[in-house]
């Protein structure tokens, strides 16, 4: 039987990643998750995992007196560095990440030099870390598989199919909750989480709503399909029905279409190559009646573009990209900064980035924190 780790269980992706696990019968061997420990908890009352990881050191007493009241209690590990224990664990034989945000470098580095496959839901990991993270692996030999429903559609496109006959790789982007909406002056937390066709975490949503999202998704579909970001284009489909297409040298484009549900590409993850019954709707085309395409308004939703920006810049700049936006994002949810400030604040730090032409892993680390306080500084009133 299949084991499976399971990184930010309580999350959005996690949750759906545990239903799928249940529903192909997978065995869990681990999970982790922030400091949402009573949920964690109640996951590993239903799913016996060996070992449990709490990233916020702070929720260990909370953690320890709820887990000790089971049965059979999992190992707990804490902070961190328990995490990336809990990945690096010689008991699974794939790990999904869906841990939100930079944190997940380190679990997912620790998964693959164990020598297990990673599916990946975190996209901060390869917009921050790609050339670190792809080059790892291909050490290793292990397989990064992609959770995102658009880096999903791709990869299934691709199945046999040679990388050097790939044109074009073009992202679909929903265009989020305010695709027809103009004015963002007074747009509220409640309404940049309210995505009309996913349900998503708070995090998520904002970048989609931001159309910010797009921008990540570039910069981790160069890593993982190894392109050039010239080679990448963004689609408006309103509808949510194509997750993305590849255009191949002869003209042809091949599509992957879906209803719109993370447990499709969360089970393609976990089964690949091979296909089983899901727990997804099945898609009724006639009921949809159409598809419609269209340009991303760059003027409304500059976010989308600030991708292949950082590509241009490479070095550090994708990091600072990813970590400036993180930053505000945060302070958005916490209302310390507007809507229209955060794609603001991702631009302003993209400018002022430091400039390394061949980043280590500790020159990222550097960026990361270097944009976060970069973000902070232009918000006086928000705490640290």
């Amino acid at each position: 039987m299949t084991s499976i780790c399971i990184l930010g269980s309580t999350g959005s992706v996690g949750v759906q990643s545990l239903e799928v696990a249940r529903s192909l019968g997978l065995k869990v061997s681990g999970l982790s998750a922030y400091s949402e420990v009573e949920l964690l908890a109640e996951q590993a009352r239903q799913f016996g995992p060996a070992m449990v990881g709490i990233g916020d050191v702070r929720a260990e007493a909370r953690a320890r007196a709820l887990f000790s009241r089971m049965s059979t209690p999992p190992e707990l590990f804490f902070g961190p560095e328990g995490v990336s224990q809990v990945a690096a664990a010689a008991e699974h034989d794939l790990v999904v990440n869906a841990i939100v945000g930079f944190a997940g470098v380190w679990p997912t580095l620790a998964a693959i030099d164990a020598g297990h496959d990673v599916a990946l839901a975190n996209k901060e990991t390869l917009v921050a870390a790609g050339s670190v993270i792809m080059d790892r692996a291909r050490q290793e030999g292990v397989a990064i598989r992609p959770i995102d429903s658009e880096h999903s559609a791709i990869y299934q496109c691709i199945q046999g199919q040679g990388r050097e006959a790939v044109a074009r790789i073009i992202l679909t982007a929903s265009g989020g909750p305010f695709i027809d909406r103009y004015d963002f002056a007074d747009i509220s937390v409640a309404e940049a989480i309210s995505h009309p066709n996913w349900n998503m975490g708070p995090k998520i949503s904002v970048d989609s709503a931001t159309m910010i999202n797009k921008a990540l998704e570039v910069v981790e579909a160069r890593w993982l399909f190894d392109v050039d970001s010239e080679m990448i284009d963004i689609v408006v489909h309103r509808e949510s029905v194509i997750h993305s297409m590849v255009e191949y040298c002869d003209g042809s484009i091949i599509a992957q279409l879906g209803t719109a549900d993370m447990r499709t590409p969360i089970q393609y993850a976990l089964t690949c190559p091979e296909r089983v019954e899901g727990l997804a709707a099945k898609l009724d085309l006639s009921s949809i009646g159409k598809l419609t395409f269209e340009k991303p308004d760059l003027s409304r939703f500059p976010g989308a573009g600030l991708g292949h920006e950082a590509l241009r810049h490479k070095g550090v700049v994708p990091a600072v990209m990813s970590a400036a936006n993180e930053e505000a994002v945060r302070l958005f949810l916490h209302g310390a900064v507007r809507f229209v400030d955060i794609v603001d604040l991702v631009m302003e730090a993209m400018e002022s980035s430091p400039r390394i032409e061949e980043p280590s892993l500790d020159d990222i680390v550097e960026a990361d924190v270097w944009a976060r306080e970069f973000v902070r500084g232009r918000c006086r009133s928000c705490t640290r």
